[in-house]
């Protein structure tokens, strides 16, 4: 038989759901590889690591969590969109996500065509911090002060585009205030000299930013999520505190290649359910102030397509633009 004959039945053939459905019972039957876009230490990696030890013990095979930072989680994502749709390569990607096709115009994969959603992980809000020896109480304190000294003071992020560079510049436009970005290559980096008094505030995902509250390394100046974290009942939003649309929800989500037949997705969907629906999966993600929040597929692609155009907009508004 002509080659290209049986080349095409195999096509054809691999179409028919009841092989994809085959396929996905049997899987897995080797480990499987979650790519976090980001350094270790991070929320995205916090959270996809906590899921990741309680799916392979689930399933019996080992899942192993790849740190592959860079570019505001370009490389990373790029790097899974690139890879085989067989349920063994996948992403753990924070809100970042629908923001890098606002501000990456040269990126190798489109985010909305090239990745599918499987389901969300986790939710959690961004936490306004700065050192001790730098004076601020509150999100007014550190407005203020920009505001008496226009572009001097500094804030860092996780890097541009990120959740948290997000998350600061609804609070900047809010605040009317000019500030000086410094974007680092991770939350760990970014919270390390604020710490330190490098910079002078820093949006920290809670998860990172907890621990170094109770320790008093850092001092909490607002919520910037859209409402109080049950963690930190007392500490008041930056909507709270005067800031009109400043609130964001930084998220964590996980993502397949495009191609990855609709029997692996949702069996992908059912395993990332049942972690998180562990109880210890959930206490040990709600003391450190992060929600378990799974979704159908279809959600979190809903999600996406309508935080691109939301952060394509937030990006033209604050002139967020590559350094």
């Amino acid at each position: 038989m002509n080659r290209f004959v049986v080349l095409a039945i195999v096509s054809v053939l691999a179409d028919f759901p009841f092989l994809h459905a085959a396929v996905a019972e049997t899987w897995p039957d080797q480990p499987i590889h979650i790519v976090v876009p980001f350094t270790p230490g991070s929320a995205t990696d916090v959270v996809a690591r906590i899921a990741a030890a309680e799916i392979a013990k689930n399933l019996g095979q080992p899942v192993i969590v790849d740190n592959r930072p860079g570019a505001g989680g370009t490389i990373g994502a790029g790097q899974v969109a690139r890879s085989e749709p067989g349920g063994y390569t996948l992403l753990a990607n924070s809100s970042a996500h629908t923001v890098n096709p606002a501000i990456f115009p040269d990126m190798t994969f489109d985010t909305r065509v090239d990745l599918r959603a499987i389901t969300l992980l986790a939710q959690q809000p961004n936490i306004l911090v700065a050192a001790p020896s730098k004076g601020f109480k509150t999100a007014v304190d550190f407005a203020n002060a920009a505001k008496a000294e226009p572009g001097k003071l500094t804030y860092a992020t996780a890097g541009t585009g990120s959740g948290t560079h997000m998350n600061a510049e609804k609070f900047r436009l809010s605040a009317q205030i000019g500030a000086v970005h410094v974007p680092y290559r991770g939350t760990p980096e970014a919270l390390r000299d604020t710490m330190n008094g490098v910079t002078d505030i820093c949006f920290c995902p809670i998860v990172a930013a907890l621990p170094m509250i109770r320790q008093g390394r850092v001092v909490a100046l607002a919520n910037g999520g859209p409402v109080r974290s049950s963690v930190l009942p007392e500490l008041a939003t930056t909507e709270e505190q005067g800031f009109p649309d400043s609130g964001y929800t930084f998220w964590v989500g996980l993502f397949a290649p495009a191609g990855t037949p609709r029997t692996m997705i949702d069996r992908l969907n059912a395993e990332a359910r049942k972690a998180l629906e562990a109880p210890e999966v959930r206490e040990r993600l709600q003391a450190l102030g992060t929600d378990p929040s799974p979704t159908t597929s279809q959600e979190l692609e809903r999600i996406v397509k309508q935080e691109i155009r939301d952060n394509t907009e937030l990006a033209r508004k604050a002139d967020i633009r590559l350094q």
